[in-house]
């Protein structure tokens, strides 16, 4: 009989640190909910994908609503070259569990993984496929989210230069995975070499600025409040007027997400900057 009463309390601990674990982060910080998170521009199927730091994130945060606002596999490249570590594997598995625990999973594909739109309005596993959304902030504010390569003239006009810049693209995000192998060395946080590039870029400062402009036009057409995209790996919160405009940036260069707190106040997250204020020094490497 005592040995049956030890064997419940053990279940009982087990539960207890089960339940317990569900607040808690890998790192032993404490998961932080928010009631929505926008991700875009994953491009799992890459080596430019920061899927460690992607992981990291998803284990440290959880939602009322999961926004996958596109480009989270990169079908261009994996129709040149194959590749799709087991890292990639394990986004998808957290991302299907949300689903299945009842977390709202909207995906909007992108240009890179175009080859899902045709899937619109169908759902997958709990993942609902979405040519775009609106979404409705706690504080009553209508947010009009798509990817944005609608708006690129490049995309949409011009397919083959879009190729084009896309293999340039690839190069530099093979230079910046080398970059920071070499800063993890020295026990340096995470950098990003193609979004300091594109800052200091004149042409590229510019586009950025044309596309903001195009899609809070869009979005003041459709008479909401505001606009969520993702597609040119820019974090930013602008305002246009009436018009507010929220970019929720990429996890190659950046390594950001847009979240929505329960009173409706927005944030960007930059995780790597995250990562860096609660981890020491020679423990860098190992998320980086």
């Amino acid at each position: 009989m005592n040995a049956q009463f030890r064997a419940l309390d053990l279940e009982e601990v087990r539960k207890s640190i089960s339940k317990l674990d569900k607040f808690v982060g890998p790192s032993g910080s404490p998961r932080r909910r928010y009631r929505t998170i926008w991700i875009s521009d994953i491009h799992l199927g890459t080596r430019g994908c920061n899927d460690r730091m992607l992981i990291d994130f998803l284990d440290h945060v959880d939602s009322d609503t999961l926004y996958l606002v596109g480009d989270i596999i990169d079908g261009w490249r994996m129709k040149k070259r194959y590749y799709w570590p087991e890292r990639h594997n394990a986004i998808v598995r957290r991302i299907m569990k949300r689903a299945k625990r009842g977390t709202e999973v909207v995906y909007i594909p992108g240009n890179h993984d175009e080859m899902f739109r045709q899937y619109a309005g169908m759902n997958f596993g709990g993942v609902q496929i979405r040519r775009s959304a609106v979404h409705v902030t706690a504080d009553g504010r209508r947010l009009l989210v798509l990817h944005g390569d609608e708006f690129d003239a490049v995309v949409m006009a011009h397919r083959w230069l879009a190729f084009a810049g896309d293999a340039a693209y690839e190069f530099l995000m093979k230079l910046n995975v080398v970059v920071n192998a070499v800063r993890r060395r020295f026990d340096l946080p995470y950098w990003s070499l193609s979004k300091h590039a594109k800052h200091k870029v004149k042409n590229a400062v510019e586009f950025i600025s044309r596309f903001e402009e195009a899609v809070a036009h869009e979005a003041k057409t459709r008479r909401v409040d505001g606009v969520v995209c993702g597609h040119i790996h820019t974090a930013e919160e602008r305002r246009f007027g009436d018009i507010v405009y929220y970019n929720d940036g990429d996890w190659v260069e950046g390594c950001t997400a847009l979240v929505e707190h329960f009173d409706g106040r927005m944030e960007i997250l930059h995780w790597a900057d995250e990562i860096a204020a609660r981890t020491p020094k020679h423990h860098l490497r190992a998320v980086a």
